[in-house]
């Protein structure tokens, strides 16, 4: 592959590996860079038999590495690359702060080298504990540098002070978009997010785990308009940050009812302490999106919901039966994360 081509660290994860299929379908040759720790290459293997798989290239490798010295030239970077999972930041905190921070610096140094415009996949985790609702790109955040969430909020806001600062010393081209609660097929069951978590458990009739007493709130944005805004917001003339997420907002509890309704399920609702740092609120404010996007999501959370739920209905039990082992080593954080890629 030695044409200028589109870059996706992550490829190999959730959202990255839906965003290669958009781009292979209109015509992009695509890399992907994926360490595999979070990812899963079984996300791309239908990719060999497609009429795509020649403008396709997988390549593990860790992002916070210095990146291999035979790249071909790069015309777009996607950064996506980061556990986003509570399940796995919390047990390896260290390599996800160098992912977001190391990672970013090496995209940027490849898309200084080839004149390639980057997009950094921000998060609404970089408002914290928001004490401003719904979030505008303008909001600082609340957020605690020390807890244990940080290596994720943090590093992704080390992320864009390094985008900026590249694009201004350096003249860069840099994209910067902060995900909302991303959702749909592909999720991991056992990565600690709150829809896996409850749709696995529905379907396996264990009881759906809600922290605190369910009010929390959280704004779920199906896969397909995630990845939609992704592809407008690097075809875009505007730096961002932007926020992409969907602007109707949903308690943790009303989730869970709606998981339980649509799987048929007679399973419980059992509750627990809401663990430190949990934001209480969480909703984005897409008014720049609308404006220089074009973009708003239309998928709503019912529709967006059974095609997730087809998806681990399909899924072996053997694979859907890790959302217990993962749950179990992380239970504090795992039904009210906002983990994105």
């Amino acid at each position: 592959m030695t044409a200028p081509l589109v870059l996706v660290t992550g490829g190999a994860g959730f959202l990255g590996s839906h965003l290669c299929d958009r781009l292979l379908a209109r015509g992009d040759a695509v890399l992907v860079l994926d360490d595999f720790s979070t990812g899963d290459a079984s996300h791309l293997a239908h990719l060999a038999a497609s009429p795509h798989r020649d403008r396709f290239t997988l390549r593990q490798h860790d992002i916070a590495q210095p990146w291999p010295a035979d790249l071909p030239p790069l015309r777009r970077i996607y950064n996506l690359a980061c556990p986003a999972s509570p399940a796995h930041y919390q047990r390896h905190p260290v390599q996800t702060t160098l992912t977001s921070t190391l990672g970013m610096w090496h995209a940027l140094e490849a898309a200084r080298r080839d004149g390639a415009r980057v997009l950094q996949a921000s998060t609404s985790e970089v408002y914290g504990d928001p004490e401003e609702h719904p979030q505008a790109e303008s909001y600082r955040g609340h957020v605690n540098p020390i807890g244990p969430r940080a290596c994720y909020d943090e590093g992704k806001r080390v992320a864009e002070t390094l985008c900026m600062a590249w694009h201004r010393e350096h003249g860069s081209e840099v994209r910067i978009v902060r995900l909302f609660n991303s959702y749909g097929p592909r999720l991991r069951p056992g990565d600690g997010r709150v829809v896996s978590n409850f749709i696995v458990q529905a379907l396996r009739g264990e009881p759906l785990t809600v922290y605190g007493d369910g009010s929390q709130t959280r704004s779920f944005c199906y896969v397909d308009d995630t990845v939609d805004g992704l592809l407008r917001m690097m075809d875009s003339a505007i730096e961002g940050p932007i926020n992409l997420g969907n602007p109707v907002e949903h308690t943790v509890l009303e989730l869970a009812e709606l998981v339980l309704r649509l799987t048929g399920s007679r399973s419980a609702i059992e509750r627990r302490p809401l663990p430190p740092d949990d934001p209480k609120r969480r909703r984005p404010d897409i008014s720049r999106a609308g404006h220089h996007l074009q973009w708003s999501p239309r998928v709503s959370l019912e529709d967006g919901l059974r095609e997730t739920i087809a998806y681990f209905r399909q899924m072996p039990a053997a694979d859907a039966g890790s959302a217990q082992r993962f749950s179990t080593m992380n239970e504090p954080i795992a039904s009210t994360s906002s983990g994105v890629l």
